[in-house]
């Protein structure tokens, strides 16, 4: 049995400045991750960091830029986020630094709950964690969940708080878009003919436009490639499919014929935007790193066995993804020899055959509290009274699902591939309230929630980003020590000595 005035469950970014703003604060402070690595997608591949407004950014984000910075003798900001295993080594003296308490591999069992309060928490192997108040920081919202807290998952209805830019979006044509005329049919290139879908495309009939239809927005692995001189050339992995990419064939047979054939940069983001000479492979357009089969709509409710294949489903998309781009004759040969200049760092992620070791779960779970931040509040650019963090970036929402559908064409309707749902909407800066970290009080009162806050998943688009989830991370860590050294329910603490804390911490409240 450990006991501590706060623990926190997992070591992202989030949960790793709550532990060291806990323990600044006086607090005895644990911290479970329960894998190997601390700093989540920070230090797991998402190493170009969006940003949004620099004026929104403050506190521990401001000390972690600040940390980049002096780590690689250059100005602040000079480059959008570090090496994975520089942000890393950040977050491991910090850690340190701070008195916390770090444990690796331990993998939440349960908890046990008295009337409205978390007792202890188990993980496993064969820890028992109590503390006067616990710091969900994961990605999930697992422990959340298990304390049996309201949450939501997927997209909601356009009617549900009127937002514009809920529920099931329009296809559009666009950069994100699959182009016209691609069959989803294994045996037939025309369209016209139905029959065994290709692989990588959602079965099922889409939903209305504006219904809520649970989609969850594509998950992938933010590779961190290299062209230095030892750099790991894409290996062929045992299991690699050949059928499993005919999609992209036909893709690149299609931009080959209306004159599009583009870099491999249109698909991996692949500039060297990291120091060292590195890259940060995103997802961009419909056929990239993301996986848009509609298995990360399972993710966030399933079990850990499932969750691990699903995990696993992805790891092998990044990997034989990049072998195709690499190797396929059907891929053009200038995206192959432009392929073929990168590779897998070699002195990144050694533990994990130099590909990240966290799956980039871009949305899960989120809180449903008595507040509930919509895309409303983002776009009017509120700031509530009881603001703990802004934020600023655009609405970003990333493509939720590749499916296909019928076009009624002459004479007879074709069926042809769609990629649904990215958007991108630009706000103001807003504000996080604290109400959006903090559940109802009948359900639970002493839990503090980093990541998965109250919002709906438009706001949560643009909440998600890892600067963001460093200044929610760190009011959590200062709300829980507060509330432990009170003795009060997290929902009770005064969040005017919180905010007064917060600024002396160096968060920014306003702009």
């Amino acid at each position: 049995m450990i006991q501590a005035d706060v623990a926190v469950f997992t070591a992202t970014a989030a949960g790793v400045c709550a532990a060291v703003s806990a323990a600044r604060a006086g607090s005895h402070v644990v911290l479970i991750e329960p894998g190997r690595n601390v700093g989540g997608m920070t230090s797991g591949g998402l190493g170009y960091t969006d940003v949004g407004d620099v004026r929104a950014l403050g506190g521990m984000a401001a000390e972690f830029r600040a940390a980049v910075a002096e780590h690689y003798g250059v100005p602040v900001g000079r480059y959008a986020g570090p090496e994975p295993h520089v942000a890393e080594q950040i977050f491991l003296r910090w850690l340190d630094r701070a008195g916390v308490d770090l444990v690796f591999g331990g993998e939440l069992q349960g908890v046990e709950m008295n009337d409205a309060r978390i007792v202890s928490a188990r993980f496993s192997p064969d820890l028992t964690v109590s503390a006067d108040v616990f710091v969900d920081a994961g990605y999930e919202g697992d422990l959340l969940a298990a304390a049996g807290v309201a949450y939501g998952v997927g997209r909601e209805s356009r009617d549900l708080h009127g937002e514009r830019f809920a529920g099931r979006q329009e296809i559009f044509p666009g950069r994100h878009a699959t182009p016209p005329w691609i069959s989803p049919f294994l045996s037939d290139e025309s369209g016209r003919m139905p029959g065994p879908l290709l692989p990588q495309v959602k079965p099922g009939a889409l939903a209305e436009v504006g219904a809520g239809d649970g989609g969850i927005m594509s998950y992938g692995y933010r590779v961190c490639l290299s062209q230095a001189p030892d750099r790991i050339p894409f290996p062929r992995r045992e299991g690699y499919d050949d059928a499993h990419w005919e999609l992209g064939r036909r893709l690149f047979a299609n931009a080959a014929q209306r004159g599009e054939v583009h870099g491999a940069g249109r698909h991996l983001g692949l500039e060297p935007n990291l120091p060292g000479g590195k890259a940060d492979g995103n997802s961009l357009g419909p056929f990239s790193l993301s996986v848009l089969d509609g298995s990360a709509w399972e993710y966030p409710d399933a079990d850990p066995v499932r969750r691990e294949e699903i995990r696993l489903h992805h790891l092998h998309h990044t990997q034989d993804f990049l072998w195709f781009l690499t190797n396929d004759p059907a891929v053009p040969a200038s995206v192959r020899r432009e392929m073929q200049t990168w590779g897998l760092p070699a002195d990144e992620f050694s533990d994990t055959g130099h590909l990240p070791h966290q799956l980039y779960v871009r949305e899960a779970r989120r809180m449903v509290a008595e507040r509930i931040l919509t895309e409303h509040d983002l776009r009017a650019g509120a700031v509530p009274a009881d603001v703990i963090a802004l934020g600023s970036y655009h609405l970003d929402i990333r493509e939720v699902q590749r499916t296909w559908r019928w076009v009624h064409e002459h004479p007879d309707p074709i069926a042809m591939i769609v990629t649904e749902g990215y958007l991108s909407v630009p706000v103001p800066v807003y504000g996080v309230g604290y109400s959006a970290l903090v559940p109802r009080r009948d359900e639970c009162e002493n839990l503090i929630v980093a990541v998965c806050v109250s919002a709906s998943h438009v706001a949560f688009s643009s909440i998600r980003m890892e600067p963001q989830y460093q200044m929610l991370g760190q009011a959590a860590g200062a709300a829980a020590a507060l509330a432990a050294r009170a003795g009060r329910r997290v929902q009770d603490i005064d969040v005017s000595r919180l905010q007064e804390a917060l600024r002396d911490a160096g968060a920014v409240l306003a702009v």
